[in-house]
């Protein structure tokens, strides 16, 4: 899987990891044009998160896992 790929920009489907996950949040209004605050899709969010998110690591459940990092 190519997640760097899923951005928001350079396909359709926007992808972000957490933790070894890769989680498909395309549909999330918060997470339109592939950014979402100051986080980007694409990538690796686990450190980010882990430092500055306002909520915990449940707000992934509502979304769809597609792959793990490798």
């Amino acid at each position: 899987m190519q997640l760097a790929l899923r951005n928001g920009q350079e396909r359709e489907e926007i992808w972000v990891a957490y933790q070894g996950i890769i989680y498909e949040v395309t549909d999330s209004r918060l997470w339109r044009d592939g950014k979402h605050y100051q986080h980007w899709a694409g990538q690796d969010l686990t450190e980010e998160l882990d430092e500055d998110a306002p909520h915990t690591e449940k707000v992934f459940q509502r979304f769809k896992a597609v792959g793990q990092l490798g």
